[in-house]
This record gives structure tokens, C-alpha cells and sequence, in this order.
């Protein structure tokens, strides 16, 4: 399951990627924001990454004015592996090299277009592992500072 989170610069498109969702087939939680209304992005972003923490949720997708945002938020989580993308190469690499679990993106900086196809690459792209679990390990591992 996928847990989708917004603020109110993200709510649009976080409509858009639920649509995108349902003709996937693929299952989502919606955590918020739910209107245009002003909201402060850390309150979603919290809850969206405690659900993916938690295991009732395996991925995410988060979308802010820029996407910077909600990927700081995110990535105080332990376990959290929060990309700010704005291309299909950076999505894919995401997964593929760092085995990011959240994908975040700014509806100011992304086109409506474009912003499907990063979704679709960041859910169809796998971890390589080799060599790249190796520095996934560290990311929250203090030794070999």
C-alpha cells in the first residue's frame, strides 16, 4: 500500500496520483491534506511516514510546493529513504541506487505530465542491491564516520 500525503501547494496533484493509483491497481492511503485550504506540510508528512515506519504501508508519495519539504520531513524518520525528484532518471535511480521508500515532488516545480511518468517509474523500479545495500546500511548507521 502506498500512503500518499499533501500539502495544500501538493493537494491537486495528490488528486491526480490517486487517479493514476486506481487505474494502476495499485492500493493507497490518503493522509492528508484534504483541500486547497492552507496546512503546514510536517503534520502530513508525519503521518504519512509513520504508517510506512509502522509496515501498514510500504512506500509513499509525497507532494508539497517543491517536494524539498516533505522529503526533510520524511527523512527524520528512521527508515524513511525520502527522494525529492523532478525527473524520471532521478526516480529511477532512487530505486534504484538508494532504495527510496518515499518519493516526494513539488506541484510548483513538476509538470502535470511529466509528474505521472515519475510516479510510474518510481513504483516499477526495483533495488539493485550489490553494492548499493552496502551504503544504504549506513544511512542510519553512525559507524565508518
Amino acid at each position: 500500500m502506498v500512503a500518499l500525503a499533501s500539502d495544500h501547494a501538493g493537494f491537486e496533484y495528490k488528486e491526480n496520483v490517486k487517479r493514476l493509483l486506481d487505474q494502476l491497481g495499485i492500493s493507497y492511503k490518503d493522509f492528508g491534506t484534504f483541500s486547497v485550504e492552507s496546512t503546514d506540510y510536517p503534520d502530513w508528512a508525519h503521518r504519512a511516514s509513520e504508517a510506512i515506519i509502522s509496515g501498514e504501508c510500504d512506500r509513499g508519495i509525497f507532494i508539497c510546493g517543491t517536494g524539498i519539504g516533505m522529503s526533510i520531513i520524511a527523512n527524520k524518520h528512521k527508515g524513511i529513504r525520502a527522494a525529492a525528484c523532478e525527473s524520471t532518471t532521478a526516480a529511477r535511480l532512487s530505486r534504484q541506487h538508494n532504495d527510496a521508500n518515499v518519493l516526494a515532488f513539488g506541484e510548483r516545480i513538476v509538470g502535470r505530465e511529466s509528474a505521472g511518468d515519475i510516479v510510474r517509474t518510481f513504483l516499477s523500479t526495483s533495488f539493485e542491491g550489490g553494492r548499493h545495500e552496502r551504503r544504504v546500511n549506513k544511512i542510519h548507521s553512525l559507524t565508518g564516520l
